[in-house]
């Protein structure tokens, strides 16, 4: 039920943009979609920060360093989660996990390495 895995990390120019993943493969539809999901992330050194969230209602919120430049989204016939990440810049290096809540219940996936360098 809780296996959640992120893919679509990498290496990227500051301005460049990529697009991450996360798929709940063994989550039964009837609870991933009432399902919040949430992209957060973690640098060297740094706790893990909330960089967006989608509500079962696809209402969306987004951490102020990141708006108007990352847009997350979901596919709930794929049981998926995506976030666009555009303008890139050095500061958004991390690795960057997916999480899934519902009723309070959290789970996370492993995270991808997003590294934005010259």
């Amino acid at each position: 039920q809780g296996l959640l895995v992120e893919s679509g990390g990498g290496l990227v120019q500051p301005g460049g943009s990529l697009r991450l993943s996360c798929a709940a493969p063994t989550t039964i539809t009837s609870v991933f979609n009432p399902s919040t999901m949430a992209w957060y992330r973690q640098a060297p050194g740094k706790e893990r920060d909330l960089v967006a969230t989608i509500t079962s209602d696809r209402t969306v919120t987004y951490a102020d360093s990141v708006k108007g430049r990352f847009t997350i989204s979901r596919d709930n016939a794929r049981k998926k989660i995506y976030l666009q990440m555009n303008d890139l810049a050095p500061e958004d290096s991390a690795v960057y996990y997916c999480n899934r809540n519902l009723g309070g219940q959290n789970f996370w996936g492993r995270g991808t390495q997003v590294t934005v360098s010259s």
